[in-house]
């Protein structure tokens, strides 16, 4: 059964108490691993969103499969804060033996390095371990907007340059760089209003306070079905099996891409062997009639690909990014 931990620690804090453990928990991990195949203890998926954020949840469902297959139960602790630095200090801080990973988005490979110059951990200290899933974002606007397309909102926002207001979930989140990526791609000018989480952005559209942003399915499906918002596009490579009626901005922008992509890491170091079965298991579960339908009711596609796959969209994510900022002059920090 999954069991929840949830730490309130500030960024340094975290890891600080992360590396100052490491010496006991390696110690401790040592003996319990001494007898038995792996894994013959609890699994942690630390996560980098507090509980019910989309990291969560998809650690829960996929966790909630995997454990069944690994006779093992997978512990979901959730140590939010630093732009994931909390949650990334408590892995590093604890021995490479294959018993703690984080679940989160590709933030933590592409977005913090730019970020945040003086970051506590790199790339190498990283193991990408298991591509579990993609998140399309769609564009919405306020029924106030005269536009029930994307070719019409583009052509809307190029008509009253500077105009017009779009939320996001904060400065250097999928949602803010969707917006920045489409104006940039399309020469328009749209002022951000950037939020603390689609918690608060979503209803400032809802009420007419921006004129447009993007965010997940979930958030926005219900405003849709009552014709308080329009969902016009999403933004991932092609078009989202939730709404497939909807264009992917991919479709007037080549290469546009930024879903939202989420899979777990491991620390560098930890056996190649163990990091294996969990991506085996993760591409089992991927394919699960009742993962794909809970993956679905959140707005969430199934990928399960192994580290390599997981690399590769981490690696084209990081590029495009840093492409984005460069030509965009777009400050995220």
């Amino acid at each position: 059964m999954i069991r929840t931990m949830t730490k309130g620690l500030s960024p340094a804090i975290g890891l600080a108490f992360g590396l100052a453990a490491a010496a006991f928990g390696f110690a401790h991990d040592a003996r319990a691993q001494g007898s038995g195949a792996w894994p013959n203890q609890p699994i942690r998926f630390i996560i980098t969103h507090p509980a019910g954020g989309l990291p969560d949840t998809v650690a829960r469902i996929f966790g909630r499969r995997m454990e069944s297959k690994l006779g093992q139960s997978i512990v979901i602790e959730n140590r939010a804060g630093g732009n994931g630095a909390v949650a990334v200090g408590a892995m590093l801080g604890a021995p490479a033996n294959g018993y703690t990973f984080v679940v989160t988005d590709g933030a933590i490979w592409s977005v913090n390095p730019i970020n945040n110059p003086t970051l506590a951990y790199s790339e190498k200290d990283l193991a990408p371990v298991a591509y579990l899933a993609d998140a399309p974002l769609f564009l919405a606007v306020h029924p106030k907007v005269p536009a029930n397309s994307l070719a019409e909102f583009i052509a809307h926002v190029r008509a009253n340059p500077g105009k017009l207001n779009y939320g996001s979930s904060g400065v250097g989140s999928n949602h803010h760089l969707s917006m920045v990526a489409l104006a940039i791609g399309q020469k328009l000018e749209i002022t951000h209003v950037p939020f603390k989480g689609t918690g608060e952005s979503v209803p400032a559209l809802l009420g007419g306070h921006v004129e447009a942003l993007f965010s997940a399915y979930p958030s926005l499906k219900g405003a849709a079905e009552t014709n308080q918002v329009k969902m016009l596009a999403a933004n991932g490579a092609k078009r989202s099996a939730l709404a497939p009626n909807l264009p992917s901005i991919a479709e007037v922008i080549p290469n546009y891409d930024y879903s939202v992509i989420i899979g777990v890491y491991g620390r560098t170091g930890t056996p190649d062997d163990v990091m294996r079965r969990i991506a085996a298991e993760a591409a089992d579960a991927a394919k699960d009639p009742d993962v794909i339908k809970r993956l679905e009711a959140v707005g969430v596609e199934p990928v399960g690909g192994d580290a390599g796959a997981f690399l590769k969209a981490l690696q084209t994510e990081s590029k495009r990014v840093r492409e984005l900022i460069e030509t965009s002059g777009v400050k995220i920090r």
